[in-house]
């Protein structure tokens, strides 16, 4: 978690204890009204979660609707689950307005859904059909999210919007180019967006994690390696960390989320926060091969 301490922080006893003291951290989101896309599974189900935990009122959006229904219960009363394809600009426009119908504003919309796409290993191979699906996924949905978010956010001139970009939005060689191009627009569209609406008081950020086991990337990982089992893709994942004695899970983006959404972050705009423990200033990514 970062901290920014400044001199007055210390200025007395109580102020200094606060500091140090993780009692006001489990509540760093209370009263906010959050929409998370794609929050049906992976980094979106572990944001909603976390949100949660931490005082916000969720909508969790997702095409998966028995999935993305059934987490909504399991959380509790502070969490709804509304049906959205982020391909439709109707859906997400929907969607934040029923968060505004239901609690009377929006605090936080997080762009999280994504797909991998067709995963072809060269440029020369390029379906531009499976293409232009990933940057409707990927890419056209996350600045129709800026879109619509801003536009419930202007008038109270304040709000903050997050972006799931990748890793693989920052070095070459790491995905098939659709999905590394996509990323990399999620990132331009973050800090075009930032420069425009901060003026209102609208934050605006982004998130590039490093590769996660969840579904989606185990997934991903068993159609380029086929016969490679579910649990093989899980320790390949795992071994391409580069941070010693910790592992990148779904519930650190989760947590970073929380960070950029709180009062924490109030000054932080236009920023591509990356959870990938160093491994961007070290080396290009690549896979051990299965054994």
């Amino acid at each position: 978690m970062l901290r920014f301490i400044t001199r007055s922080s210390f200025g007395t006893k109580d102020a200094f204890q606060r500091l140090f003291s993780t009692s006001h951290l489990q509540s760093r989101l209370a009263g906010k009204v959050a929409v998370i896309t794609g929050a049906a599974s992976g980094v979106g189900k572990a944001t909603a979660t976390e949100f949660i935990r931490q005082g916000a009122h969720v909508i969790l959006a997702d095409i998966q609707h028995d999935a993305g229904q059934a987490i909504a219960v399991g959380l509790g009363p502070n969490a709804t689950f509304a049906f959205c394809d982020v391909t439709k600009e109707s859906d997400i426009s929907t969607t934040i307005s029923l968060a505004v119908k239901t609690y009377g504003h929006v605090d936080i919309v997080y762009n999280n859904a994504g797909i991998a796409g067709s995963l072809t290993p060269s440029v020369t191979e390029l379906n531009i059909e499976d293409f232009d699906k990933v940057m409707a996924v990927n890419v056209r949905s996350v600045v129709t999210g800026i879109k619509h978010a801003a536009k419930v956010m202007i008038p109270r001139k304040t709000g903050c919007i997050l972006c799931t970009a990748s890793v693989t939005g920052i070095l070459g060689g790491m995905a098939p180019i659709d999905y590394t191009v996509s990323k990399t627009a999620v990132v331009g569209a973050v800090r075009a967006a930032a420069a425009e609406l901060c003026k209102y008081g609208i934050r605006v950020n982004c998130i590039s994690p490093h590769a996660l086991p969840t579904a989606f990337g185990v997934k991903a990982m068993m159609q380029v390696l086929p016969g490679v089992t579910e649990e093989r893709v899980v320790e390949m994942i795992y071994a391409t960390g580069e941070l010693e004695g910790a592992r990148c899970e779904p519930e650190d983006v989760a947590k970073a989320a929380v960070f950029l959404a709180s009062d924490d972050a109030k000054y932080i705009s236009g920023h591509n926060l990356v959870v990938d423990g160093g491994f961007t200033v070290n080396k290009k990514f690549d896979f051990p091969p299965p054994q």
